[in-house]
């Protein structure tokens, strides 16, 4: 064999690691700075947030509904990286989050719904609240704004009207450019909902008792006046229109939300903030219309005949004519069905549909109906459909890659069962601190050492071979931990560390079965130099089938575990892994060398010691 190649390779890849942590992957600060691999809850503290379930009439969730809950909310953690994080139930209503460091950002979109539907946008008027509360000689206010875009469901931008098309090879009619839209502007001919729509379903004795708390709020009159209202107010050419409605500006999202969906998109105070106010779950029911806001401009919606349950998958994409991110969606075989459905009844709508008109009003000029993507309370995107989609489709917006990974996942954990608030979020201290971290260093620190003495007292040059490969070892699984630590949320936890020093145990058995394995062919009557690559041989087979077991048994342990065990599982195995690497590039390579220098055939240098005297005096050849 030629050992300076095994080194070279391995010379390699610790150039490789090395550069990658000192000047990729998100390093900054001094190059002491750029070492410190992301620590754990229980080492530096982090962050905790609160999220409580609320049900209609103020019920308790079910246990069933929450673990269910709590078990996607941690699929959506466990998606941001291998970061140790902590879910817990507490109480009745509530799921406390916990990450290690300031985790704001990643902790805020965990709780939404993630309900998704498909619904044909009927009917569009502009957000002209602040211009009917105000008399015509008055400044107008600037209009709410529409839907904001989140990290998890961004607003198309509305320079152009989107269009749905299917992938290429799915056989879906493609789209094309759409002339691009104006900004609407309230109108008296702003379309009327669909005749075909679903008539309401009855209010229940909740609804009907909190729409009564609205309409006391709001006063009699002005209640009458808008459950006779057929079609939104136009305002543009009298602004005192909207002043017997003046009152219903004074709700807030919540009371809103109990309004008929008809009335919360005819009445012209109720504006997009309001509409953007109302709680989570607002209108996930399918089987009626809905009011929502896109573009600055309020919308009405119809009933959802295609939801995110017909979802198979869902995966974030880069769009190769555009180059901008989406989200690709497989249907399910029902799903196809109901989708395939719902863009025929929109691409074959005449231009005498209150869709058709809706979509005008909207975006000036269109060819076909728009049906909108609403995720929880926000419309992504509204695009025209150019086609009878059967396939995969596409989701729209200003996506980024963080945020449509983000929507996919969500769309792939499915959606909670229950609705939840944000609670209180807080800076956790850590719970073991940094003292228990310097212990379990020094733990392993000792640990080494005393592996390293032994081996120097039993193998003497042989010692070194183990010694050099602990720091090896050692040496690659730091870099490992601070790379994985900034590509994957890697954490490192008192349990991870308890892993390494596991391994530790792992690689000096690698070590004795090898170096006994050598004792064994020169007793036989074999030379060193010729001992140790049929040593290694005899050996190599044993040394991967006990590390095998060892990474089996931690990639199980990381399956079926969650947590601090989870974390121990994944430090055994990486450190496993890494050991198997150092053996195969470095342990035998530099045995191969040694075997050729004259320290190696003395038996009071090698370590070899009574086999090699024993050898000696044996009159058989090797």
């Amino acid at each position: 064999m030629h050992p300076g190649r095994q080194l070279a390779v391995l010379g390699g890849i610790f150039v490789v690691l090395y550069v990658l942590v000192f000047f990729t992957g998100g390093a900054s600060g001094s190059f002491t700075d750029r070492l410190h691999p992301k620590l754990g809850l229980d080492l530096v503290g982090g962050t905790q947030a609160t999220y409580i379930a609320s049900v209609q009439g103020g019920q308790v969730p079910s246990k069933e509904s929450m673990e269910q809950a709590r078990n996607i909310i941690e699929n959506r953690v466990n998606a941001l990286g291998v970061s140790e994080a902590e879910v817990v139930i507490q109480g009745d209503r509530n799921i406390v989050v916990s990450l290690a460091g300031k985790a704001d950002d990643q902790l805020k979109d965990l709780s939404q719904a993630a309900q998704m539907r498909f619904r044909m946008l009927i009917g569009t008027t502009g957000d002209v609240a602040s211009v009917a509360l105000n008399p015509p000689s008055a400044q107008p206010s600037a209009a709410p704004s529409g839907a904001n875009p989140s990290a998890s469901a961004p607003a198309s931008s509305g320079a152009s009207a989107p269009a749905a098309t299917s992938s290429p090879s799915t056989g879906g009619q493609g789209g094309g450019e759409v002339a691009k839209a104006p900004t609407p502007t309230p109108s008296a001919s702003a379309p009327a909902p669909s005749a075909s729509a679903s008539a309401p379903a009855p209010a229940t004795a909740e609804e009907r008792a909190e729409r009564a708390d609205v309409e006391k709020k709001v006063g009699a009159a002005a209640w009458s006046a808008a459950e006779k209202l057929t079609a939104p107010v136009d305002l543009s050419s009298n602004p005192e229109a909207g002043k017997p409605f003046a009152n219903f500006a004074k709700l807030t999202g919540a009371e809103v939300a109990v309004l008929p969906a008809q009335m919360q998109y005819n009445v012209p105070t109720i504006s997009c903030k309001q509409l953007e106010d109302r709680p989570n779950g607002a209108i996930d029911d399918v089987k009626t219309e809905a009011a929502a806001c896109y573009q600055s401009a309020k919308i009405l919606l119809d009933k959802a005949e295609v939801v995110g349950d017909d979802i198979s998958k869902a995966s974030p994409q880069i769009e190769q004519q555009s180059g901008q991110w989406v989200v690709s969606l497989d249907f399910k075989s029902e799903g196809s069905t109901k989708w395939a459905a719902l863009t025929r009844k929109a691409f074959e709508a005449t231009s005498s549909d209150p869709c058709y008109v809706a979509a005008q009003s909207l975006y000036g000029s269109v060819e076909h109906c728009a049906v909108a993507v609403v995720l929880d309370k926000t419309v992504i995107s509204a695009p025209q459909i150019q086609g009878v989609l059967t396939g995969t489709s596409q989701i729209t917006g200003q996506f980024n890659a963080g945020s449509a990974k983000q929507l996919a996942d969500q769309l792939n954990f499915g959606a909670l069962p229950v609705t939840f608030s944000s609670g209180p979020a807080q800076t956790v201290s850590a719970t073991l601190g940094i003292q228990q971290l310097q212990a379990g260093l020094l733990a392993a620190a000792i640990g080494m050492g005393l592996v390293a003495i032994y081996a120097f007292f039993y193998y003497r040059l042989l010692g070194s071979v183990i010694f050099l490969s602990l720091i090896i070892s050692g040496l690659l699984t730091f870099g490992a931990l601070v790379v994985l630590g900034r590509s994957m949320g890697f954490t490192l936890t008192l349990a991870g560390i308890a892993g390494f020093i596991v391994s530790l145990g792992v690689a000096a058995d690698s070590f004795v079965i090898y170096f006994e394995r050598l004792k064994d062919e020169i007793h036989e009557g074999r030379s060193p130099r010729s001992a140790v690559p049929r040593a290694w041989v005899r050996a190599r087979r044993t040394i991967i089938s006990a590390n095998a077991i060892t990474i089996l048994a931690a990639v199980v342990l990381y399956i079926v575990s969650v947590g601090a065990v989870q974390g121990f599982a994944f430090a055994l195995g990486l450190s496993t892994v890494l050991d198997l690497l150092v053996v195969f590039l470095f342990r035998h390579p530099i045995m191969t060398m040694f075997a050729n220098t004259k320290a190696f055939l003395s038996p009071r240098v090698s370590g070899l010691g009574r086999v090699l005297r024993r050898a000696s005096t044996d009159p058989k050849e090797a």
